[in-house]
């Protein structure tokens, strides 16, 4: 008989992380931890992760669906094709717990090259908003770690000082040298939005993600039309859990890319339901990595590993946090690692 139990953590970034939608100084996850009565020393650990002002859900829908999840385990694969598809992150979660129990907990949920230390995954870099000093300094260390494509937030600071740290770099680095990408997180006006691509387009940007709010779907449709620049569909992919709504936003706005965020789109399954739309549409894709911790962060990047990807994905975030959970990840030149040789610390994460 299967057993569980969840446990909740505050993450703390080790500076803070600013976003169009404010500044996030610690992050809370929750931990599915279950375990078969008669073997409770092998133990699966999945990690829900919801993103506040970008999920739809709330911390008090995780926390109900963890305890009614913990208090009878017998329904749980019938759960995730029911009522957890609209809670992405606790169904992610559940997901995750039950791949790592088929593995014994090792962790090792997708091996291959990657878990093998064979192949590391390329990742962007991520410059955070701050002020245009900081900034400045930030993409410098993102070149200088070996980062080829780097993602810039904008937003924070006024699009002329951010278009002037992009062309700083555009001074020193050609396009066939560093890709810029940048992510506007919905804070752009759609009175003005063209202009801005238009600009970012002669810097040879090679791509926006999100440029105004979610929702606002004739406006993102005509400037998909005609930006100048390629656009990448993020928040609005968020709370389309049926393969109907995804289909007519793809068809309607028709991005050049989308955004995948397993812990926000509902998971491996969600995840891979959306890339096959995208590819039957030629619409590009890359994954990105949503601020969890390691165990969350592992699950995405052994999964992303068994995809055909290409180019950089967003999968550096593990590194803001100083207290994160101590695992076989790092980062180096620009890649993801995985070390088989490195242990799990889950000494944080006992029941």
């Amino acid at each position: 008989m299967m057993r569980a139990n969840w446990i909740e953590r505050t993450l703390h970034p080790r500076f803070p992380l600013g976003t169009s939608k404010g500044v996030i100084t610690e992050r809370t996850a929750w931990y599915l931890i279950a375990w078969d009565a008669e073997r409770p020393e092998v133990r699966g650990i999945g990690e829900a992760a919801l993103f506040p002002g970008h999920s739809r859900e709330f911390p008090a829908d995780v926390r109900t669906a963890l305890l009614s999840l913990c208090a009878n385990t017998s329904d749980r694969d019938q759960r995730l094709t029911t009522d957890l598809v609209e809670l992405p992150s606790v169904r992610f979660a559940l997901e995750q717990c039950l791949k790592d129990l088929e593995v014994s907990g090792t962790k090792q949920l997708f091996p291959s090259d990657f878990t093998l230390g064979r192949r590391g995954i390329p990742i962007n870099g991520l410059v955070w908003m701050g002020d245009e000093r900081t900034m400045r300094s930030r993409i410098r260390e993102q070149i200088d770690a070996g980062f080829t494509t780097v993602k810039m937030k904008i937003g924070a600071i006024g699009i002329d000082d951010e278009l002037a740290l992009m062309k700083s770099v555009r001074a020193e680095y050609g396009p066939g040298d560093i890709t810029l990408r940048v992510d506007a997180n919905g804070a752009l006006d759609a009175r003005n939005a063209m202009d801005v691509l238009q600009r970012l387009a002669d810097l040879q940007v090679h791509s926006i993600e999100q440029p105004v709010a979610p929702g606002l779907f004739e406006v993102m449709a005509e400037l998909c039309e005609r930006s100048p620049l390629p656009i990448a569909l993020d928040e609005d992919l968020i709370g389309l859990n049926r393969n109907d709504l995804r289909v007519d936003l793809l068809d309607h706005v028709r991005p050049r890319f989308i955004v995948i965020k397993p812990s926000l789109l509902g998971g491996w399954q969600a995840a891979e339901e959306w890339i096959a739309l995208a590819n039957e549409r030629g619409i590009g894709w890359w994954i990105t990595s949503a601020l969890e911790s390691n165990i969350g962060l592992n699950a995405i990047a052994q999964w992303t590993a068994t995809l055909a990807t290409e180019g950089a994905q967003g999968l550096g975030t593990g590194r803001v946090y100083g207290d994160n959970i101590p695992s076989p990840l790092h980062v180096e030149d620009g890649e993801l690692h995985y070390r088989p040789e490195a242990a799990w610390d889950l000494s944080g994460l006992t029941t």
